[in-house]
């Protein structure tokens, strides 16, 4: 089978490399999947890089996280699965419902846990989940990062989002556009920003009833904020340089959903929170519960992710450098 690997010790893409391997057989408890796509998430460009938690991998690694495809053999044990079933990985392999604990097991696409990105992979039955009937394999590869982050973001925490609320969400990347997509089903009034007129245009289109360049407006949390009356719902990618803002556009008891790695130097000062009883709720990705409820969101309201590019298997640098390039609007997907 085809198979991308990242070298052990790799710092740059050219530790990314294609290569022949056996096809896997299924232990005990697991099913084997033959990946028809996958997505590239901002994570996957650190990981070959060497700039992912723990620096470079230990070991060969295959990467990416995201991958849809179908059941075509069972381990001894399994049940609840047949073949021809269509299934997508779960990010972590042991988190299936609850709160975040230390207990979550591995993530896929890093070292210690397998990758999507070849032919046919084999994962524990449990760290597998279907995929919403609606979507193509190369659809459902968008939501397992991605979009159950923004599901978590805005649909499992104290206070889910709930109609007439108000959502912001930061650029036009993977996640930013999940959520948006998200929130506009479940009746929200969604603020959105970027650094392009014309991807605005592009979001107008996909339902945000507010849009902020922001570069041309600076202040855009005091923008977002006099937009709607204060946010009740951050979805803040940005990290460290925009959670200033973010907290300026957070309304009285609002939440802002951290997930932002993108920017690491900025003010942090979390004092702004104090005087709306706001809070900062940190996200990492989710678990198999969120993956199903975002299923049955997504086919209730007939949302179809992003896709910007598709590139094919031997493609995948293409798609890498596509991926980190400033005309991302949405998702990059890798067809097998």
């Amino acid at each position: 089978m085809r198979q991308w690997m990242i070298a052990q010790g790799s710092t740059s893409l050219d530790g990314l490399q294609l290569r022949d391997a056996p096809d896997p057989a299924p232990a005990p408890g697991e099913v084997l999947v033959r990946v028809r796509a996958c997505s590239i998430n901002y994570r996957d460009q650190a990981i070959p890089l060497g700039l992912y938690m723990g620096g470079p991998v230990a070991s060969d690694t295959v990467p990416l996280s995201d991958g849809a495809g179908e059941i075509v053999a069972l381990g001894e044990g399994v049940s609840g699965f047949a073949i021809g079933d269509r299934v997508a990985g779960l990010f972590f392999q042991n988190w299936i419902d609850g709160p975040p604990s230390p207990g979550v097991g591995p993530a896929l696409g890093a070292a210690g846990a397998p990758g999507m990105l070849q032919d046919l992979v084999a994962l524990p039955a449990h760290g597998v989940v279907r995929i919403a009937d609606s979507l193509s394999f190369e659809q459902a590869a968008c939501l397992p990062c991605a979009g159950v982050t923004a599901w978590n973001a805005l649909m499992a925490g104290p206070r889910p989002l709930q109609a007439g609320e108000s959502v912001l969400v930061l650029g036009t990347g993977g996640v930013s556009l999940l959520a948006l997509q998200i929130a506009k089903a479940a009746g929200a009034v969604v603020v959105a920003t970027s650094s392009s007129d014309a991807k605005l245009e592009r979001v107008r289109a996909l339902g945000a009833d507010h849009v902020i360049n922001y570069r041309a407006t600076p202040d855009w949390g005091a923008q977002a904020s006099q937009l709607t009356g204060g946010i009740d719902h951050v979805v803040e990618v940005g990290g460290a340089g925009t959670l200033a803002q973010s907290i300026a556009a957070v309304g009285f008891a609002g939440e802002i959903a951290l997930i932002g790695v993108l920017t690491r130097e900025g003010n942090t000062n979390p004092h702004g929170l104090m005087f709306k009883g706001a809070s900062i709720r940190g996200i990492f990705v989710g678990s198999k519960a969120m993956a199903q409820g975002l299923n049955a969101h997504v086919d209730a309201h007939a949302i179809k992710p992003v896709i910007d590019q598709r590139f094919a298997i031997e493609q995948a640098h293409a798609a890498w450098a596509y991926q980190s390039s400033p005309d991302l609007f949405g998702k990059v997907v890798i067809t097998l």
